[in-house]
């Protein structure tokens, strides 16, 4: 974004705040000539910033999310239904009475974070970009424990700054499992059933913790699925979400040792299964999509195949999952 676009976004988010803090309540708009308060509003709007839901930031696009967790996400039947179900209930529910804490568990390249992408681009305009998504990188943003005070002050004022600044958020705390528990116990009061923390209402926030804890169980679950010769679309919650949370309480790290475990503040524990070839072909057909590409279907096994598979003797699961598709096809373009 150039400094000008930014400048004039910053202007009309003043200008919006300036008009709501001046003109709150319908009685000083009734001093007004109906005239001048549809030119005004005429004028506001062409600025941009004006349209159906009160912030444009905020688009809840719920068929959206729906769509693309069907037609984007490969294998996850799990993470496609709880999610949605999460979240459309969440934001239908202006009365909820505490914020939306969702935590992924699964293996590297299983579409945690690809998941994380495609709600925060289903419900905000500028996807994680927007001002009121804030992602956080356990290892980047917080790497030294003796300066986990200092964390916890930062964390908190930034917490509370993004929800004074815009009434719906969205709070990612990736590689969680690195937090200090410290951490997590100083924000655990923002996720929990309060009507507000120090005058501030949370219970507007999303909270995404994603963590590789219990990947090794959701394997193990799909592969015994496997052996007894299911359906991997049969796997339930039921089948996972209490190993996820036991495993989750005995873990090494923040999670474990935080009373937002002992507390049970997490909504759900989704799991995100292990990948398999066919999956992998279908990330494949859609990484050449997105450069306009058509592939064969012998070029899709190509690069299918140019993956490892575990475990050693089944060869069933992909040890990358997806991750590494975009780059993978390049190898393969003519």
């Amino acid at each position: 974004m150039s400094d000008l676009s930014s400048l004039k976004k910053q202007t009309h988010w003043s200008l919006y705040l300036s008009l709501t803090v001046l003109l709150p309540t319908r009685d000083l708009w009734a001093a007004f000539p109906q005239d001048y308060i549809s030119l005004l509003s005429q004028w506001y709007c062409s600025l941009g910033q004006c349209c159906e839901s009160g912030d444009c930031r905020i688009t809840n696009n719920i068929t959206g999310l729906a769509s693309d967790l069907q037609l984007k996400l490969h294998g996850q039947h799990l993470a496609q239904s709880v999610v949605l179900k999460a979240v459309q209930g969440f934001i239908s529910n202006p009365e909820s009475n505490k914020p939306l804490t969702l935590s992924f568990h699964g293996c590297s390249g299983t579409g945690k974070n690809f998941v994380t992408r495609i709600v925060a681009d289903n419900l905000y305009r500028d996807g994680v970009k927007s001002e009121c998504v804030r992602l956080f990188i356990a290892p980047f943003h917080f790497p030294h424990a003796r300066l986990v005070d200092t964390y916890k002050g930062q964390l908190r004022e930034a917490i509370r700054d993004m929800v004074l600044r815009c009434p719906q958020t969205l709070f990612i705390f990736d590689e969680a499992e690195k937090l200090h528990p410290g951490l997590i116990d100083a924000i655990k009061p923002y996720m929990d059933h309060y009507d507000n923390v120090d005058g501030v209402s949370y219970r507007r926030a999303v909270f995404l913790f994603l963590s590789n804890i219990g990947g090794t169980t959701v394997n193990d679950v799909a592969l015994d699925f496997w052996h007894s010769g299911q359906n991997r679309e049969d796997i339930g919650m039921e089948d996972l979400e209490h190993r996820l949370r036991a495993e989750a309480m005995d873990s090494q790290g923040g999670f474990a040792q935080s009373e937002l475990m002992s507390g049970h503040l997490i909504d759900f524990f989704v799991p995100f299964l292990p990948l398999e070839y066919r999956h992998v072909k279908l990330c494949a057909r859609d990484a050449y999509a997105a450069r306009g590409l058509e592939p064969d279907e012998g070029t899709l096994d190509e690069v299918a195949k140019a993956m490892l598979y575990i475990p050693k003797e089944e060869r069933l699961f992909s040890a990358q999952g997806c991750k590494s598709i975009p780059q993978r096809i390049n190898f393969f373009l003519p």
